[in-house]
């Protein structure tokens, strides 16, 4: 998935568009993505319930509509159901939609929540001089973007100041031009962090890598 989304140039891109955003402001801007925050083993089960209730509506209907009782006893029945159920799970993994459908919205920015915060953490986006670390999450199966900046970032923005770049970047991630917009995203954080304050100063040093980090592969984090 990340490398059908993601070419070489565009993890190009995106490197140099965090330099570019980091020349402007002390904020050290970290992009992550992630295809799924879970697995949503609920979504699942409820798509093997809905597949199997769905199938003794059809048995049920086939008998109201033809007045004649189909030759299937209740063993062969019970079979049937749980021959759904199965398809319906199986099915419900295979479809994003359908996925993202029964989990619902609640359970997905929940888990999308939890996952950013383990990223923050694992990445050590809180580990810089001034605490101006600032993680842009992206989780392309719920189709939630997050941005989750320190201390030293949440005294100077409000969270309902990233708005317009959560909304840009989850636009791109529907679009299916998820390098774009996470380019553009990187872009804007550069800007908001320069207007509200977060100045670069003289002796700043590029504390952490610029590189996109993923699930699959974790970045280094810069020595210098």
């Amino acid at each position: 998935m990340t490398q059908r989304l993601f070419t070489q140039s565009d993890l190009d891109k995106i490197s140099d568009a965090v330099k570019a955003a980091e020349k402007k402001t002390s904020g050290e801007i970290v992009p992550y993505f992630v295809e799924q925050s879970d697995r949503y083993e609920e979504a699942a089960w409820r798509g093997g319930a809905l597949f199997a209730a769905l199938t003794l509506v059809g048995v049920a209907l086939y008998h109201v509509v033809t007045q004649q009782w189909h030759a299937l006893g209740p063993a062969e029945i019970g079979i049937l159901v749980l021959g759904a159920m199965g398809a319906g799970i199986m099915v419900t993994h295979r479809l994003p939609a359908l996925k993202r459908l029964l989990a619902g919205d609640a359970l997905l920015e929940q888990r999308v929540a939890q996952r950013a915060a383990q990223a923050f953490i694992a990445e050590e986006v809180f580990n810089t001089h001034d605490r101006t670390g600032i993680l842009l999450f992206l989780s392309h199966l719920e189709h939630k973007v997050l941005v989750v900046g320190d201390s030293g970032i949440n005294e100077r923005v409000e969270q309902s100041e990233w708005e317009n770049i959560v909304t840009r970047l989850t636009l791109g991630i529907n679009q299916g031009n998820a390098a774009e917009g996470l380019v553009d995203a990187i872009n804007q954080c550069g800007n908001l962090l320069q207007k509200r304050g977060v100045k670069r100063r003289q002796k700043d040093r590029d504390e952490l890598s610029n590189k996109l980090r993923t699930e699959n592969k974790k970045s280094r984090r810069k020595r210098s």
